[in-house]
């Protein structure tokens, strides 16, 4: 059998779980299965390898902040490295090559502190170092367990991307570079360690997938190596019902379709990836998330149709970190390429758009925005204000005190009742839907309330529909 495994985030969290992670490779490697794994960076460096070099730019900024943070993130390194091998060669190995990364780190950081300009391309190869570090600790505790291991950034494992920064996407000849160069190491019984997340564009320019990407990673390495299976490892057991943080009663999902997933994980579940699925879809890879710390506890299986399910709803999942904008103006109504002029506006800002609604009157439209994009997206819409015929968008509000709920199942398409069993919920809950939006696919039936309902919310929908009981 042929496996993709991914571990991220707390699964290479520290030198002690890096070696579980090595001692559960090795117990599928030992039955002749053929391995890669994709590892994503040690918890928390990513987001601390933003922050240097964002805080690098600013006028307050002192050049002895990159000694202080390159020593503060190798020796975090170093003692995973000691942690997870044994064998005193390996060991060596290791920490040259982790001390190669951070003379790198160094230069980058120094290079970003002095020019006071961080570019999107520096962006996306400071946040490289994350996996750059940890793929050489995981390989060696592969190693110190016996195995024959390499590893590879995404780029060198044969993933090419174009050249958008912060959020590349695979070209065409990828599948076949990743197949001519991983399928020898996996007859000759190598395990490749691919740094998830990373890739480089035809110019051998590193270019980054979005975060998160390392499960996007192991998804399009799965499809060109034409694997059995993806398995996402995380820290915890598999797709839930609902966020047990609000329903202590959610459960695992054993199985779910590759329609539901997307849903479920593009709407709040933040154990995959959305874009995970994409590439398994196509070759009708089956996509498992299990926990790397219970292996053998419950788990979700993703595949393309779920057969003897009954249930019309699968889970309920909700968006905190969200804020709605309203455009307004009597002249919008019946006025031509309005739509058109403010979703070109918000893409040339980078923003990402979750929800639209307009009214039947056509003088609103209504968008849900990732907070992090709020200020970009007001800035945008704030200069379309004054430029569109005649200054038709009068006002532009925001409401940043909300979140979205999302209300998922396949069998949900075509079942008379559902929409008014969920909003039935909310009134009595007496929660006010603010907006509402429902793909023509009926999979996933979504609408924006204010933030101190959420709980309520999802607790009275998830009774409603019992999912206490899958």
């Amino acid at each position: 059998m042929r496996y993709v495994m991914k571990f991220g985030g707390t699964s290479v969290g520290n030198g002690g779980v890096i070696r579980r992670v090595a001692e559960l490779v090795r117990s599928y490697s030992e039955k002749g299965d053929e391995i890669v794994v994709v590892v994503s960076a040690m918890s928390g460096v990513t987001d601390q390898l933003e922050t240097i070099a964002e805080r690098l730019t600013s006028e307050y900024a002192e050049l002895s902040e990159v000694a202080e943070f390159t020593q503060h993130i190798g020796q975090r390194h170093f003692d995973a490295t000691y942690t997870a091998i044994d064998d005193e060669m390996v060991i060596t190995e290791v920490l040259s090559e982790i001390e190669a990364r951070l003379e790198e780190l160094r230069n980058a950081l120094t290079g970003i502190y002095y020019l006071g300009e961080l570019t999107d391309r520096s962006y996306d190869y400071i946040s490289s170092f994350g996996e750059r570090l940890s793929a050489p600790v995981v390989a060696g505790a592969l190693k110190s367990q016996k195995i024959q291991s390499v590893f590879l950034t995404g780029g060198e494992a044969g993933i090419i991307t174009n050249s958008k920064h912060r959020g590349a996407h695979p070209i065409e000849i990828t599948d076949r570079r990743i197949h001519d160069r991983l399928i020898p190491l996996l007859e000759v019984g190598v395990v490749p360690v691919v740094m998830g997340f990373i890739a480089c564009n035809i110019h051998n320019i590193i270019t980054t997938l979005g975060r998160g990407g390392s499960d996007f990673t192991a998804s399009i390495i799965g499809s060109a190596i034409d694997s059995n299976a993806i398995w996402i490892w995380t820290d915890v057991n598999g797709i839930m019902t609902a966020d047990p943080k609000l329903v202590p009663d959610a459960r695992t999902l054993p199985e779910i379709s590759y329609v539901e997933a997307m849903e479920i994980s593009y709407f709040g579940a933040k154990v995959i990836h959305p874009k995970t699925i994409e590439p398994a879809v196509s070759k009708g890879i089956p996509v498992k998330v299990r926990n790397t710390f219970d292996p053998k506890g419950a788990s979700t299986t993703i595949v393309d149709t779920v057969t003897g399910d009954s249930n019309l709803v699968k889970a309920v999942t909700a968006i905190n970190n969200v804020s709605l904008i309203t455009l307004s103006g009597a002249g919008m109504a019946g006025t031509i390429g309005i739509a058109g002029h403010v979703f070109s506006k918000l893409a040339d800002a980078g923003v990402n758009i979750i929800m639209i609604s307009q009214g039947s009157s056509e003088s609103n439209i209504s968008i849900l925005v990732e907070e992090a994009h709020l200020s970009g997206a007001l800035k945008a819409l704030h200069e379309l204000k004054g430029s569109v015929n005649g200054s038709v968008i009068k006002e532009v509000f925001c409401d940043e005190d909300v979140s979205a709920i999302a209300v998922v199942g396949s069998r949900m398409a075509g079942t008379p009742g559902i929409v008014g069993r969920i909003f039935g919920c909310m009134g009595k809950i007496r929660a006010s839907v603010i907006m509402i939006s429902q793909g023509s696919t009926e999979h996933n039936v979504s609408f924006v309330l204010k933030r101190d309902a959420v709980r309520r919310a999802v607790e009275s929908l998830h009774a409603e529909f019992s999912l206490s009981q899958l």
